[in-house]
Order: structure tokens, then sequence, then C-alpha cells
């Protein structure tokens, strides 16, 4: 194991943490080309990620800092990705809006409890780890947490790309009645369909934590 501060894995983490302000400003951007370039950067962000743990464990430089990082640079890409969705789906505007989330599943504002789930039980996992920690527990990242993880990188990336294909169907007036039609149908669903699993997974994913180390807040079998 490495005990070098800087590798090259942990630069690459180092860069997907200074590129998550960057997401969120070019997300809640009015141009399309700078909103495709948000999706662009979030998807290289989300490789970054593959990346730097790849890199990590090919060449043997896993070291504290890096698992200090990572899941930083993750819960902060998490966080401006959603706070930006807030933000731009109560600006008003009805191509704002997220798919299928207002009355009788018509687009809508995303609720402010989507966003207290989310950060409430990253918060409360953080913690609880952390109280893991102190009683000589490691909780690494289970299935279900990583299960997580990519349902809301899907929905994420789906909601990113929405914004500017939707721009861009109009600017050029594409016909509803065909490809266009089918994919916004698709596209729609995808966005609907991944934000319901990401909140499933999220509460399941703690309620799985939890279960699994019940023995350390005096529960047992």
């Amino acid at each position: 194991m490495s005990e070098k501060r800087l590798t090259l894995p942990n630069a690459v983490t180092l860069v997907r943490i200074a590129a998550c302000p960057v997401i969120f400003l070019m997300a809640l951007s009015p141009t399309m080309s700078v909103r495709f370039g948000a999706f662009a950067l979030f998807v290289a962000a989300g490789l970054s990620d593959i990346w730097d743990g790849y890199l990590a464990r090919r060449y043997d430089q896993i070291t504290d800092i890096g698992k200090l990082l990572d899941p930083i640079a993750d819960k902060f890409l998490l966080f401006v990705s959603f706070v930006a969705f807030y933000i731009i789906s109560h600006r008003g505007f009805e191509s704002d809006l997220i798919p299928w989330w207002g009355p009788g599943l018509t687009p809508g504002p995303l609720p402010v409890w989507v966003l207290v789930v989310i950060f409430g039980r990253e918060i409360f996992i953080t913690i609880f780890r952390s109280y893991a920690v102190g009683r000589g527990v490691v909780i690494a990242a289970g299935k279900s947490g990583k299960q997580k993880a990519l349902l809301q990188a899907l929905f994420i990336g789906g909601l990113l790309f929405w914004y500017p294909l939707r721009m861009l169907a109009e600017s050029r007036s594409w016909d509803p009645h065909g490809f266009w039609g089918f994919w916004h149908a698709f596209h729609t669903g995808w966005v609907g369909v991944t934000l319901v699993l990401a909140l499933i997974l999220t509460i399941y994913s703690m309620l799985d934590y939890l279960w699994s180390y019940r023995s350390l807040v005096g529960i047992r079998s």
C-alpha cells in the first residue's frame, strides 16, 4: 500500500471534486450547448470514479487520503446535481419540470422531500459509519449501496441529457409523431422511473446497512 500523499488516482479524484461546481453552474445555464456540456462532464466524472479505483488497485496506490476523498467526491457530485435539479425545476418554466413528478404523472418540480430522503440517508450513513469506526468496525460499501448509487447516477445523467435534448427538439421542430415521439416517451419514462427506483434503493440500502450491523446498536438476531 502506497503512503504517498498525492498519487495519480488521488489526482483524478481531486479533478472530479473540482468538476462538481462546474457541472452545477453548467446545468443551471439557459444555453443548450452548455447544458449538453454539463451532461458530458457528468459522464466524464462518473467514468473517472471507475478509473481512479482501477488505477489504485492496479498500481497498489490505495492510500488513506484516497479512501477519504473518493466518498467526498461522490457525495459532492450527488449534492450539486440534486440541488441544481431542485433550482431548475422551480424556476417556473414548463420545459424545466421533472417528467412524471407532477399530479397524475405530469411534469412537476422536484419535491423537497426527495432532497430530504437523498441527503438525509447520506448524512445518517456517514454518521453511522463514523460511529462504527469508533467501535472498531469498518463498514464497507455493500451491494445495495452500490445499486443505489447506480440508480442515482442513471437518473442524474438522464435528466442532464433530457433538458438540452428537449431544447434541441423544439429548436429543430422535430416531428412528435416520428422517432422523436418514441424517444420523448422513452426518455421521460427513464427519468421518472429511475428517480423512483433510486429513492426506493436509497431507503432500502440504509435499512440494509442498519440490519447488517445491528449488533452495533445492541440489536441481536
